[in-house]
C-alpha cells in the first residue's frame, strides 16, 4: 500500500499487536509482511541489528531456533502519531532469561519501517 496510507492510532496498535501474535508464533515471514522492504530493526537510537525485510526474517528464524519457547505478553501500548509503544514482558523460555522491554514502531503509511528495543 502506499505510504499516504492514514491509520488511526486504534489501527497501528492493533498491527504492532499483530505482529507480536505472529512473533509468539515464531512466523518470521508474517512477521515481516507487516514491514516495508527497507525496514530493520535496531537498539533504540542505536545500531542496526536486522536490517530490511530479509535480515530481519533470518534474523528472527535464527533467534526463534535458539530459542524455541521466546514468547513476548504486552503490558502497555501507546500511539502517538507515526509511532507505536509496547511495553513487553519477554521470556526467552519457562526457566530461562526474562526481561522487559519497550519496542518503538515507526510506521509508513500502512506498514512498519524501523523497530527500536529499549531493554
Amino acid at each position: 500500500m502506499s505510504v499516504d496510507v492514514k491509520l488511526s492510532a486504534d489501527e497501528r496498535i492493533a498491527i504492532a499487536t499483530r505482529m507480536i501474535e505472529v512473533y509468539n508464533a515464531q512466523d518470521a515471514d508474517a512477521y515481516v509482511a507487516f514491514m516495508t522492504d527497507d525496514a530493520c530493526e535496531a537498539g533504540y537510537r542505536g545500531t542496526v541489528v536486522r536490517e530490511g525485510k530479509e535480515g530481519t526474517r533470518a534474523g528472527l528464524k535464527a533467534m526463534f531456533a535458539q530459542f524455541p519457547q521466546n514468547r513476548a505478553d504486552i503490558i502497555g501500548s501507546w500511539c502517538l502519531g507515526e509511532t507505536v509503544v509496547l511495553h513487553e514482558k519477554v521470556e526467552r523460555a519457562p526457566d530461562g532469561d526474562k526481561f522487559e522491554v519497550m519496542s518503538i514502531y515507526s510506521f509508513e503509511g500502512d506498514k512498519v519501517s524501523r523497530v527500536e528495543f529499549i531493554r
